[in-house]
């Protein structure tokens, strides 16, 4: 290989960071990731170590080399993606000033700020509200960037006094490899403080400044979209083994990295992820928001486009809780080793037959996101009969993430104003076939398993690296996709899965009252 045919794409999850080693025809030529802790609090709240997380990038970056059979010195460009909805405060010499929140924390709660001392009483006014929507496209959300600045101000001034700057994640790893503290349209939606009617903006909306409450010297330098952030800190590169001329270009969040990753900004298909949570991923012309729904739309960096935000809420993290806290449970009646947990998943799945005896999985572990949000719904297994065995747990637990995506599918193509004509599947969920033949049977589509699911958001920073260079332009991108697999529906399993949908509907309908009245104002 030569220096004008790799980049590496990094891409910090919920669970720890991951790294890939990209040739230009979009072959994988070696990988490596890292755990991260993630600390739940007393107070609900959901953190975890700056630190850690960068030692855990710089273990990923390591392996990805170390496996990629090239020498370090031959990649052209860095591209960081992350999970959003994080900060991380950041003093004026880049330290942290404290752990950082991640987006699983709704401390941020609008009934919990507004408990808090000196927090405005007339905040978040409905001028306001719509200035928000109509300007940067989505309000305030309980467990977006924004939310989190506002709690440590009020109620950690000590943490937000001592910031210089708050970063989401992906910027806060661009400015460990280059020192330098900026961030971008892309990177910064959740602070929802700029105007994206428009692309590209290098400044923060002066009347959503006002509104925030957030201090605007506070802020990141907002840098172009398609910039170079800068080149590796001579003894960041020296650490890494790699030149300290590589340039690292302005990074993305992760789910325009999978929209990149599975080509899903061109074509007639939408792009499907199951990691910690569930997504689905596309493009359409311009600003949109369907409150009803809760879809959104975010700045892409494919020029005149917009990317759908359909986050579906928790997933792969639903099947993990529920594998660790019930099915292989390290307790008094019984243990299991942990490296071998999801090796008999799939022999387990194949000894229950689809629909799990009408078992029924409720995901909503968190409360819902789209098509419905609700913070205070929750988790659950209906239909538990004498005859219930683990194996249908964990086959109901696919099944019933499964049905979640199915009821967001019609939202999305309407708000996309278009059918979708297949599913391209990535993420952790998508390494499981028979995962990908059940999203198949319970969307009534066609199901494209990429060949390095886990990977497909590295693979996605990569290719945009390459363009950022001018090395591929954006049409090249989805040619250099790779399938491992195409799932078809089986018509005999799809009347099944309709049927299981109505319920599954039927089920969250009939439940919120529930949910409601044992979960208070939702904000624990």
């Amino acid at each position: 290989m030569t220096r004008s045919e790799c980049a590496l794409g990094i891409y910090v999850g919920t669970s720890g960071p991951k790294a890939a080693v990209v040739a230009l025809d979009g072959h994988v030529l070696g990988t490596g990731q890292a755990g991260i802790i993630t600390r739940y609090l007393a107070d609900g709240g959901v953190e975890q170590d700056p630190e850690e997380m960068w030692a855990a990038v710089k273990d990923a970056l390591a392996a990805a080399l170390r496996t990629s059979g090239i020498g370090p010195a031959d990649i052209a460009a860095i591209l960081v993606s992350s999970q959003f909805g994080s900060v991380v405060p950041v003093d004026s010499s880049g330290k942290a000033t404290g752990n950082f929140i991640i987006w699983q924390d709704l401390r941020g709660a609008k009934k919990l700020l507004r408990t808090l001392p000196g927090y405005p009483r007339r905040s978040d006014t409905p001028l306001q509200l719509l200035r928000w929507v109509w300007v940067a496209g989505v309000p305030p959300i309980d467990n977006f960037s924004l939310s989190h600045m506002r709690y440590l101000k009020y109620a950690r001034p000590d943490v937000y006094e001592r910031a210089a700057t708050f970063l989401e994640v992906m910027d806060y790893v661009a400015m460990r490899l280059t020192g330098r503290v900026v961030a971008n349209q892309c990177t910064a939606w959740t602070m929802i403080l700029t105007d994206n009617r428009r692309h590209n903006v290098t400044a923060y909306d002066r009347r959503l400044l006002s509104a925030s409450l957030v201090d605007e010297e506070k802020l990141p330098e907002l840098v172009p979209v398609d910039s170079i952030v800068g080149k590796l800190l001579p003894g960041v590169a020296a650490e890494l083994g790699l030149s300290p001329n590589t340039p690292v270009v302005a990074g993305i969040n992760d789910t325009i990295a999978g929209a990149m990753g599975t080509g899903a900004f061109t074509g007639s298909h939408a792009g499907m992820q199951v990691g910690s949570s569930s997504s689905m991923i596309a493009h359409v012309k311009a600003k949109h928001t369907d409150l009803f729904n809760f879809l959104f739309t975010m700045p892409s960096p494919v020029p005149d486009l917009h990317c759908i935000f359909a986050e579906n809420g928790m997933a792969g993290a639903a099947l993990e809780r529920i594998l660790l806290n019930l099915i292989y449970a390290d307790d008094c009646f019984g243990r299991i080793d942990p490296e071998g947990r999801y090796e008999a998943l799939g022999e387990a799945v194949a000894q229950v037959p689809v629909g799990s005896d009408g078992l029924l999985f409720l995901p909503w572990m968190t409360g819902s996101l789209a098509p419905q949000e609700d913070g205070r719904v929750r988790g659950g297994f209906l239909n538990i009969t004498p005859e219930t065995t683990r194996c249908h747990l964990a086959r109901a637990v696919l099944e019933g993430i499964a049905l979640n995506m199915r009821w967001l599918r019609r939202p999305v193509e309407k708000f996309a104003k278009r059918k979708f004509s297949h599913f391209v599947f990535y993420g952790g969920g998508a390494e499981s076939p028979a995962w990908c033949q059940i999203m198949a049977d319970c969307l009534d589509a066609p199901v494209h398993q990429l060949d390095q699911p886990l990977y497909a958001t590295c693979i996605g920073d990569a290719l945009l690296a390459f363009q950022r260079l001018g090395m591929l332009g954006f049409k090249d991108i989805g040619d250099r996709l790779r399938v491992r697999q195409v799932f078809e529906p089986m018509p005999a399993h799809v009347p099944l899965y309709e049927q299981l949908g109505e319920q599954f509907l039927k089920a969250f309908k009939a439940n919120r009252p529930v949910f409601r009245a044992l979960n208070g104002d939702g904000s624990g």
